[in-house]
């Protein structure tokens, strides 16, 4: 990730690695609304930032676009990019979200 050359894509990065998961989303995306509820659903108390509700959300989905290709659902896990929610629901699926999670200390199972 080329963070130096984008102050959007640094603050990205320093947001998600503030947190064990972090979501970039829009309060009016129903797929967003479906990643928070899948890891709700398991246990994990992800901190969201609503780029619609954001001064800077213009900005940083812009970032996102750039990095992921698709604006929103963004996720990170201890400060590492997953993906968007073909990608999380993947892991999830193939069983590599779990360990994740532990790693990253978001879940004790």
């Amino acid at each position: 990730m080329h963070c130096q050359t984008n102050p959007y894509l640094q603050l990205i990065q320093r947001l998600a690695a503030e947190n064990a998961v972090v979501i970039f989303s829009k309060s009016t995306c129903c797929m967003c609304h479906a990643i928070k509820k899948l890891f709700s659903g398991m246990g994990v108390n992800a901190t969201v930032y609503e780029l619609d509700e954001d001064p800077r959300g213009k900005e940083m989905e812009k970032a996102l676009v750039r990095l992921l290709g698709v604006p929103v659902p963004a996720v990170f896990v201890g400060g590492k990019l997953v993906g968007a929610m073909e990608k999380v629901m993947t892991s999830h699926i193939n069983g590599t979200l779990v360990p994740l999670l532990k790693e990253a200390g978001a879940i004790w199972l």
